[in-house]
């Protein structure tokens, strides 16, 4: 769910509405997300999670160059990592390119603005849509019988 939810690290699952910073945890070479209330906390997100930052978002290119991604709005992804032990977090843009997130500079904001719709939540929508669709109106019954 998230590379930088380490074993050292506490971590919980973003909420929509709420504000995270990207940063680097404690202890580790990992940058991600936290609460601007937690920071010692990772917070993981789902492939699919849309995130609008406050300014355009901006990622380190070089030792010491960061570079201006052009976009405030991302959604998040994951990639396939050349090696197994390489991060996969990343964040698509509107124009295809994705940066991993362990390359985003610390100390900037995103608001989480949707989660995706999980597997559990899409099978109790179908059930009430279904229930709803099978089931027949009490004032129905009554007047079949």
């Amino acid at each position: 769910m998230c590379d930088y939810s380490l074993h050292a690290v506490a971590s919980r699952p973003a909420k929509v509405g709420e504000t995270l910073v990207t940063t680097s945890f404690y202890g580790t070479s990992t940058r991600g997300f936290a609460a601007k209330q937690e920071p010692g906390v990772a917070v993981c997100l789902l492939p699919g999670t849309e995130l609008a930052f406050e300014h355009h978002v901006r990622y380190n290119r070089f030792w010491l160059s960061t570079k201006n991604a052009g976009f405030r709005v991302a959604r998040f992804c994951q990639i396939v990592p050349r090696m197994p032990e390489q991060h996969r977090d990343a964040l698509a843009f509107p124009d295809g390119n994705t940066v991993l997130v362990n390359l985003l500079s610390e100390g900037q904001h995103a608001r989480v603005i949707q989660l995706p719709v999980t597997r559990q939540e899409h099978s109790a929508e179908e059930r009430s849509v279904s229930a709803e669709t099978t089931s027949i109106p009490a004032a129905e019954l009554e007047m079949t019988s």
